[in-house]
């Protein structure tokens, strides 16, 4: 009786119907990604603390020093890397410490074009 009905092939053709109104943003990815990489937690700790301690932020004083040496400029620099490093010594979950270090690097790149589009303008 089985065969003669094919409720199998007639209910598996209706429910893989996919929803694509339903997509999720950015963010919301981002963030799952940012769960997936606990295991990796001193990574990112070490990518934050050295990285950005000893190769960005260096690059960004040096820049604004090189273009014009404005002090706020400074304190703006500095305080993107202490956002960096309160997170990490913090302990928290890395969903927490990847957007501030991104977040933080595109302070310092908005530092150093700022600084450039200062010192050609003057």
């Amino acid at each position: 009786m089985k065969a003669i009905t094919h409720n199998d092939f007639v209910n598996s053709s209706y429910t893989e119907q996919r929803d694509y109104a339903h997509t999720e943003s950015l963010w919301t990815r981002f963030i799952q990604y940012a769960d997936k990489q606990e295991y990796n937690r001193l990574g990112w700790l070490v990518a934050g603390i050295l990285g950005h301690g000893t190769i960005f932020t260096i690059l960004t004083l040096l820049a604004v020093t090189f273009l014009g040496n404005i002090f706020i400029l400074y304190v703006i620099a500095c305080c993107s890397m202490v956002m960096v490093v309160a997170v990490n010594l913090a302990a928290m979950p890395t969903k927490f410490t990847i957007p501030t270090l991104f977040i933080s690097l595109l302070i310092d790149i908005s530092v150093i074009i700022t600084a450039a589009i200062l010192h050609f303008r003057l």
